[in-house]
């Protein structure tokens, strides 16, 4: 891009940039603002940021789409695709602007308005949030001016746009399809996390030329916000003063600024969209919801997980001992310390018990468990394991005894989420095939050796008595901040385990929480409720390979002609029609292998089993064939009557109606519904050969 005339004003240099963006190809424009960000001083970048920014991730209203990053592919877009990774790379141009911002202490408002539901509602009310990260930087509008805004530094404003894309939805063109691990918007969050939390060494120094040294943090800034008016004590102030950012207390602790940022912002952004007062309302069965998140928001959350775990995994033993006097610790090395149990932990119970609750009952709920599994498996996530040489299986499945304080100091994660869990389970079609991965996974995962141990321990912990020690009693109300700044304010670790545990249930769920056993009778009653459900699934799904062994891949639904008129790829529908036959005898392994493995969590024997089995017993059959619904034939085929039209409809509606009086459970589609297919089945089983003689629409269902 040329200007004519030296350095130009900023509205001319912004207007060429807009007139570039409709004239000139994408990876061009790039190539532009490279040049400009290099040769231009910030006194002008600084009047280009925030379009520059809109551009980039769109409109925070979701009309303007900007780059797209998040349908961005290298293989329908290679050029733009790389342009684009090029240019927002951690060590690119756009950062290099913003580091050229940063030096001058330019600072960018964001709305208020767009802020998670919670920080949203408490500073609407003059309420200062729970995460100090806000504190000095809430800005009440002058006479006459906009509403309520954050002030934010160069590196805060951008982290905050980059960070709502992802839940922002977009008008995308209609019929575009995103993959969501292949594009720009997920290939660069893994950049950033692996550039400003990493796993070795320190965050890279900025790569840009700067006069005055290194890029400097953020000033301190005295809230303009009047603590009166938001109704704090003395106490409080006293707190919010000592929650300061930790740049401000600690020169040494600069070198983390970045990190520390870009943390809170993705935890904010992505994970404290309910707060505890919130969760319990949403467990009414009328409940609106506030906020509801994508697979693909999942996927990411997942992402961001992994990467903390190892992260966190890569502080080497002698740096976490805090009995060690030769070593002090540098603020990487305590932020790779508290960085699980006092960032990420609360927001993400929170975030699981929603989704756990509200997620439909679909197979799109496999990216919500994959997640589970990744927070309470943090041992696959240690550095050295990937080197470690492959053993004996059983051995490389037990869980080592040093994870048993993780364990203990996460117990809901792992008792009160497997509870709703299986109350999922109880209630879904077994005979899906992605249904019994998702059991046999869940089951797998907690069947390795030590770990039931572990939370059984965890759980009599947690539940001996205490005594009465007048000293605890105020530390008992101490909840742990949920984000913000932790190094300034971390506290002496409580060496009391039973202690840890009780304030981790109590500071999550609150002091009135009625804890249910993972290990008690009532839960055991579940497990051998949902043994019989195995069971039978087991045998519904040999039935259907052994009625249909020449059908191979072959769909049901596809047979009787009643595929998911869906074209878009919007929904996959019931997986029975996705994966035909040769799926149902997979499916068979997985739900045996997960029986087996709940066997060894909860100490099922063999005549347990057989019990359920005698129970349950070969009248099935009989029970199958004496609830068909009505139908006639004659000499073109099988046909319903409108008699057996209104006992399909009439099952149909009842098996909605029971979901939708469920406050933890979606209703699901009809044409997905376990009760279609049973009744198809029902019919088959009875007319057999003579069904597939018919013309496939002849039955009356289509």
């Amino acid at each position: 891009m040329s200007v004519p005339g030296g350095s130009p004003q900023p509205s001319y240099l912004l207007a060429t940039l807009k007139a570039d963006c409709v004239n000139k190809p994408f990876h061009q424009r790039c190539q532009d603002l490279i040049r400009v960000i290099e040769d231009f001083p910030a006194k002008e970048l600084h009047a280009i940021f925030p379009w520059l920014v809109e551009q980039v991730f769109g409109s925070l209203d979701g009309s303007i789409v900007g780059w797209n990053l998040r349908c961005l592919q290298e293989k329908t877009a290679p050029l733009e695709f790389h342009s684009a990774l090029f240019f927002l790379d951690p060590s690119g141009a756009m950062m290099k602007l913003v580091y050229k911002l940063q030096v001058e202490e330019y600072r960018y408002d964001f709305p208020v308005s767009f802020l998670p539901g919670p920080v949203r509602a408490s500073i609407q009310e003059r309420v200062l949030p729970e995460c100090p990260f806000y504190h000095n930087k809430i800005q009440f509008p002058s006479s006459g001016g906009l509403g309520l805004h954050l002030s934010l530094n160069a590196f805060e404003y951008f982290m905050f746009h980059f960070a709502i894309f992802l839940i922002i939805q977009r008008n995308f063109l209609t019929g575009q399809v995103c993959n969501y691990s292949d594009n720009a918007y997920y290939i660069l969050v893994e950049k950033y996390l692996n550039w400003f939390l990493p796993i070795e060494g320190n965050v890279p120094p900025p790569n840009f030329s700067n006069p005055g040294g290194a890029v400097p943090s953020p000033a301190p800034r005295s809230p303009s916000i009047s603590l009166t008016s938001y109704g704090t004590s003395p106490s409080l102030l006293k707190r919010h003063i000592s929650h300061q950012h930790l740049v401000n207390a600690d020169p040494a602790a600069q070198e983390i600024w970045r990190s520390e940022t870009l943390l809170q912002i993705f935890v904010e952004m992505w994970l404290h969209h309910y707060s505890l007062e919130m969760y319990h309302k949403m467990q009414s069965p009328h409940a609106k919801e506030s906020f509801q998140p994508t697979e693909e928001h999942v996927l990411l959350v997942r992402v961001l997980v992994k990467h903390l775990h190892a992260f966190a995994n890569s502080l080497r033993p002698e740096q976490s001992a805090s009995s060690t006097h030769s070593h002090t610790p540098s603020p990487m090395e305590e932020l790779k310390r508290i960085v699980i149990q006092r960032f990420i932990q609360p927001k993400l119970y929170i975030f699981l018990q929603h989704c756990f609750g509200h997620w439909p009952l679909d197979a799109s709920f496999r990216a919500v468990l994959e997640m589970w599994l990744s927070y309470v498996q943090p041992w696959r996530y240690v550095p050295e394991r990937s080197a470690s040489p492959v053993g004996n299986e059983t051995q490389n499945r037990a869980v080592p005894e040093k994870w048993a304080s993780f364990v203990q100091e996460n117990l809901l994660m792992y008792t009160k989420l497997f509870l709703r869990y299986l109350n999922r389970a109880i209630r879904s079609d077994l005979v899906s095939p992605k249904n019994a991965l998702m059991l046999f996974r869940v089951a797998k995962v907690f069947s390795q050796p030590n770990l039931p141990e572990m939370i059984q321990k965890g759980e009599q912990l947690l539940l001996e008595p205490e005594p009465v020690m007048p000293h605890r009693q105020h530390r008992l109300l101490m909840s742990p901040s949920l984000g913000g700044s932790f190094l300034s304010s971390w506290q002496p670790p409580i060496t009391d385990t039973s202690f840890k545990i009780k304030s981790h249930v109590y500071s999550l769920e609150g002091q009135d929480f009625q804890y249910t056993q993972m290990f008690g009778s009532e839960t055991r009653n579940l497990v051998l409720r949902l043994a019989q459900l195995i069971i039978q699934a087991k045998q519904t799904a040999k039935s259907l390979s052994d009625q249909y062994p020449d059908m191979g891949s072959q769909s049901l639904f596809s047979w009787f002609g009643l595929n998911s008129p869906d074209h878009n790829n919007t929904y996959t529908g019931n997986d029975l029609d996705e994966a035909g036959y040769d799926s149902i005898r997979k499916t068979d392994e997985h739900l045996e292998k997960a029986l087996e493995y709940l066997c060894q969590v909860f100490r099922l024997n063999s005549a347990q089993l057989s019990h359920l089995t005698v129970n349950f017993g070969n009248a099935q059959d009989e029970s199958l064939r004496n609830q068909l619904p009505d139908f006639i034939q004659n000499e073109n085929g099988v046909y319903l009557t409108p008699l057996g039209r209104q006992q399909v409809i009439n099952g149909l509606r009842k098996f909605d109606i029971q979901y939708q009086g469920d406050p933890e459970l979606q209703p699901i589609r009809s044409y997905e519904n376990a009760a279609l297919v049973r009744l198809l089945y029902q019919l088959s089983c009875v007319l057999n050969e003579r069904v597939r003689s018919c013309k496939p629409n002849s039955l009356g269902l289509a």
